[in-house]
C-alpha cells in the first residue's frame, strides 16, 4: 500500500479520471467508465463506511483502479484498509509515515480471506 503525507496530497490535483466519492453514496450506481482512481473519503476516523464502499468496488464491481483513502485516516486504520481494497491512503497530517511503515511489520499475514486475496490462509498453503 502506497502511503501519502497529507502535505503530498493537497499539492496534487486530481486528474480528469479521479473520481471523489462521499461516504455516503452507494458505488454500485456510480458509473465507473473510464475511472482510474477513486478517492474515498473518511470524514472522521469512527465513520467506516469508506472501509465498505471499498470492498463493494473491488469485490463486487470489480474496480481494478487506484482506491485512495482520504480525510481523518490514521495509522491503525491501515491494515484493514488494505484488507478491504484501499490501494494508497493520504495520512492525517499529524500521522507519521515511519509509524505508518512500521504496520506492515506488525501483520506479517491473515488467516481470513479479504478483499484482495480471497482464499483463506489454509486454502493458500494447500495450491503453494
Amino acid at each position: 500500500m502506497k502511503l501519502i503525507a497529507h502535505s503530498d496530497h493537497q499539492a496534487s490535483t486530481p486528474g480528469p479520471t479521479t473520481l471523489a466519492m462521499a461516504n455516503d453514496v452507494d458505488p454500485r450506481a456510480v458509473a465507473l467508465a473510464g475511472v482510474t482512481r477513486i478517492d474515498l473519503h473518511f470524514p472522521k476516523f469512527t465513520d467506516g463506511r469508506a472501509f465498505s464502499q471499498a470492498f463493494l468496488l473491488r469485490r463486487r464491481l470489480g474496480f481494478a483502479g487506484e482506491i485512495r483513502a482520504t480525510g481523518d485516516v490514521l495509522v491503525d486504520q491501515l491494515v484493514q484498509m488494505k484488507r478491504t481494497g484501499f490501494d494508497s491512503a493520504v495520512l492525517r497530517s499529524d500521522q507519521s509515515l515511519a509509524a505508518a511503515q512500521a504496520q506492515w511489520s506488525r501483520y506479517a499475514g491473515h488467516y481470513q480471506g479479504d478483499a484482495v486475496q480471497t482464499a483463506p490462509a489454509f486454502a493458500r498453503k494447500a495450491s503453494a
